[in-house]
């Protein structure tokens, strides 16, 4: 019997500075997971998060 689909869903956070900044500190991108109720928001989220390889709080945006 398949699952019902539910309401909240599983996305991805990546800094948005890492992705754009090739002169950092060190190599990789921070991501983040969580989840978000598909229905009261339907549009990408941005969050400001802590970004361990800028060593700041950063805008994090939701990828596919």
């Amino acid at each position: 019997m398949a699952a019902k689909k539910g309401v909240r869903i599983v996305i991805t956070l990546e800094c948005t500075e890492c992705r754009t900044n090739t002169e950092k500190r060190s190599s990789g991108v921070s991501r983040y997971t969580t989840s978000k109720n598909r229905r009261n928001t339907t549009a990408r989220m941005e969050i400001k998060k802590f970004c361990p390889h800028c060593n700041t709080h950063t805008i994090h945006k939701e990828i596919k």
